[in-house]
């Protein structure tokens, strides 16, 4: 092919023309990052992404929390921060955050308390957290604190030798308290001998699988406590009831004779009939968007009465192959139809009625009608610190406690954020494994040795 001159001129016109396209073209490009971002997370478990719990807490506020970051200039202080608080900002654009150096504010540092450089300060309606150690779950637990509406307490009846929700005990409830502080609840025990009036601020009180007898002016001071309209979550156990029969005939509700036999608990691995699980669960608000298995050692059933002041909801209940025995619990156990209760079995109700509220209730900002809300489960040691780990029992506890102190918004929000923190395998595979690193690698490092050696000594 001849080159002509003019063909030589058309050809650097095309390449002179492409490349001011392409310079233009690439400074488009760079206007356009300029002014607008565009982030993508490719990680495999979305580690620089919110989890689904955090975004949960933030679009159930009707208003966004505020950041102020107490860090010196280093950039080594900084950064890591900003990249935290800016997954925040990505679920709420709206949200401020800003940085203070703490060298040139030392009067505030002082006042605030500030101890940690590079610690945050979360403010919402008016309320303050500090978090010195800057990690998504103490920032979220941080939000959930302060977003709580006000400082109503969570009583624990104590005296009757009760769960303790501080108590390190295999029986107590100590994990499941300190969830509840993590999550802005505040806790306290009540010894109704000592103050036979329920504080007016009280969010719940507790009746924790007592073990001795209440006193009549105790049960007196809870029947009140209940009519008043007043929150419960009433834990018991299979057989005694310890004087507070008067309670359930006050909420319109009986307990079944016997302990809760589920053969289904075989298919977990578990051989004793006396564990009942629950993993279908009603429409009901304390359960919405429940689907973890839920474990309840020794369990009784609860029945409710018909009553025309209480509306009662079954919202835990066994599988249909279970039953309530009421024989001894030994050897061969088998249904029973003259002596037995057939499942499926109610192991929670919920208890609710309509009150009306005073023009003078504190914790109401209007006067009007309130839902008064009664939890009563025939079980208290699927939240003890042996089987609270077991499946869903910490989120169940968790939500049971937001439902009764009307804090519904916060029941949707898992208690765990970190969907990978353990592994699992098979037997095979630890068979696999172990068989890999304890004999065939040190084989294979032996053999790769020796061959070494012989080439060595052959030259």
């Amino acid at each position: 092919m001849k080159i002509s001159p003019k063909l030589v001129t058309r050809l650097r016109i095309q390449q002179s023309t492409f490349i001011v396209l392409f310079l233009a073209l690439t400074g488009l490009l760079a206007f356009l990052s300029y002014r607008y971002d565009f982030e993508t997370d490719w990680t495999m478990n979305q580690r620089n992404t919110l989890s689904e719990a955090s975004q949960a807490l933030l679009q159930s506020l009707d208003k966004l929390p505020e950041f102020t970051i107490y860090a010196t200039e280093e950039e080594q202080i900084r950064r890591p921060l900003d990249e935290l608080l800016q997954r925040y900002k990505r679920a709420q654009p709206g949200m401020k955050i800003q940085f203070v150096n703490p060298e040139l504010e030392p009067d505030l540092v002082r006042e605030l308390g500030i101890s940690v450089n590079g610690e945050i300060v979360i403010e919402l309606n008016g309320r303050q957290e500090q978090v010195t150690q800057p990690t998504e779950q103490n920032i979220t637990n941080a939000i959930q604190r302060v977003a709580r509406p006000d400082d109503r307490w969570l009583l624990f009846a104590e005296g009757h030798a009760e769960r303790k929700p501080e108590g390190i005990a295999n029986h107590d409830l100590g994990e499941w308290g300190n969830q509840l502080k993590a999550k802005g609840i505040k806790i306290r025990s009540l010894n109704l001998t000592d103050t036979p009036v329920v504080p007016q601020n009280t969010a719940a009180l507790v009746i924790a699988s007592p073990q001795l007898d209440y006193l009549p002016g105790e049960v007196n001071a809870i029947q009140q406590f209940i009519k008043d309209g007043g929150n419960l979550l009433w834990l018991t156990e299979p057989g005694n009831l310890f004087q507070l029969q008067p309670v359930a005939d006050l909420l319109g509700l009986e307990f079944l004779p016997g302990t809760i036999v589920d053969p289904n608990t075989q298919l977990l691995g578990i051989d004793d009939p006396r564990f009942a699980i629950v993993s279908q669960y009603s429409q009901h608000p304390l359960t919405s968007d429940f689907s973890a298995v839920t474990l309840f050692p020794k369990a009784s059933g609860v029945k409710s009465k018909s009553s025309d002041q209480w509306q009662h909801s079954a919202v835990l209940q066994t599988m249909p192959r279970s039953w309530s025995e009421t024989g001894e619990l030994t050897g061969q156990i088998e249904f029973d139809a003259a002596s037995d209760v057939a499942g499926p079995l109610v192991i929670g109700m919920a208890v609710t009625r309509d009150i009306q509220i005073p023009a003078t209730d504190k914790n109401s900002a209007t006067p009007g009608n309130k839902q008064q809300r009664i939890l009563v489960l025939g079980d208290g040691d699927f939240l003890s610190n042996t089987y609270l780990g077991n499946g869903g029992n910490l989120k169940l506890g968790l939500n049971m406690v937001n439902w009764l102190a009307h804090d519904d918004r916060f029941i949707a929000i898992p208690a765990r954020t970190s969907p990978d923190v353990n592994i699992e395998l098979s037997s095979a595979a630890k068979a696999f494994v172990a068989l890999g690193f304890l004999i065939l690698l040190p084989l294979l490092l032996g053999a790769t040795g020796t061959v070494i050696w012989l080439k060595r000594r052959r030259r």
